[in-house]
């Protein structure tokens, strides 16, 4: 195989990877995130992230979005299960999942700090959380707190992202999505009338950001 066609043949196959994610994301979206655990919940919701991982693997694409896709995947794995164990494993996986990113948006950012109109908005956000969230989480508090701090931080790093439009607005949904998330868990009642509505529209923007992400950023220039 000559360079030419191992390029070729690797860009096809960066391509059948994400188009195969984007399906699992549909997929799972329309047929099982507000359904209980099972086995094929489980399975569908991992491809999605671990599709985009391969991708930017065979295409030489940036290793720190790979790893936090990884992450993704892992995190998304164990939080398809019920219990305490498997979202403290979950919170740990997305932990490194916004510490990659931040490192990642910080440095193409050129490490400087973009004061916008969303920096007051993320630091209120952020700080809101002691009122509507905090006293909710028992003893998941300060690991909830930590969590609230690392994903503030992917979100301030991210307003750099100037020239990777794609990016910034993968980061904001991502954002948007783990408040969702946040407020389903410990606010909302399971048998509430928005529960699985709710659930359609957090992993909606999670999958969301997430491609917009990889697209903005996965690669030298961006996807599109």
């Amino acid at each position: 195989m000559s360079i030419i066609e191992e390029i070729a043949f690797r860009q096809n196959l960066r391509l059948i990877l994400l188009g195969v994610g984007l399906l699992a994301a549909v997929i799972y979206g329309a047929f099982y995130c507000y359904r209980p655990q099972s086995l094929w919940k489980t399975v569908i919701k991992t491809v999605p992230m671990a599709a985009c991982a391969g991708a930017l693997f065979v295409s030489f694409g940036s290793s720190v979005v790979a790893f936090a896709l990884v992450c993704s995947a892992l995190g998304d794995f164990v939080l398809s299960r019920n219990g305490e164990r498997p979202f403290l494993l979950g919170l740990g996986g997305f932990s490194l999942v916004h510490i990659a990113y931040s490192w990642h948006f910080w440095m193409l950012g050129g490490g400087a700090l973009t004061v916008s109109f969303m920096l007051p908005v993320l630091v209120a956000l952020a700080l809101s959380t002691e009122i509507w969230l905090s006293p909710h989480t028992g003893k998941l508090r300060w690991f909830v707190r930590f969590y609230v701090v690392l994903i503030s931080l992917m979100g301030v790093s991210a307003l750099a992202l100037t020239t990777h439009a794609l990016a910034m607005i993968g980061a904001v949904a991502f954002i948007v999505s783990d408040t969702l998330l946040a407020m389903q868990l410990f606010r909302m009642r399971e048998e509430s009338g928005l529960y699985p509505l709710t659930s359609v529209a957090i992993w909606g923007f999670y999958a969301a950001g997430q491609f917009l992400i990889v697209a903005g950023v996965g690669w030298q220039t961006p996807l599109f």
